[in-house]
């Protein structure tokens, strides 16, 4: 699995940085948010070292369809019945914090910290 040895998601990928985990399987990881803007807000990490949505390939497109399609189904179990927010951003300007791409999950009671 391609991954960046200065990358704080791809070393939580590899256990070497504890993470309040949601969701484990062969190519995604996902967990609590340390920020959280929302009551309930998780990241979606792939496994696999992608820098932002700038570097996502044609053959990236089943992964990026696995993280949206399992997000409904953690947010249900997480509690959120009313309605999320899917939110990638990408690069500096796009706000993007963590050069490995990662999409945020927020939802429950507003109002929330931002977003």
């Amino acid at each position: 699995m391609n991954a960046d040895p200065n990358c704080i998601f791809c070393k939580i990928v590899a256990g070497q940085i504890p993470a309040k985990k949601v969701h484990e399987d062969d190519e995604i990881v996902v967990f609590h948010d340390i920020h959280p803007w929302a009551p309930v807000h998780i990241l979606i990490v792939p496994k696999l070292h992608i820098p932002s949505m700038v570097e996502v390939q044609p053959e990236h497109a089943g992964l990026l369809g696995r993280m949206m399609a399992l997000s409904p189904k953690l947010m249900r179990e997480l509690g959120v019945t009313n309605g999320f927010r899917h939110v990638i951003n990408t690069g500096r300007d796009g706000m993007q914090e963590v050069m490995h791409l990662h999409l945020h999950v927020m939802g429950g009671p507003r109002p929330w910290l931002k977003g």
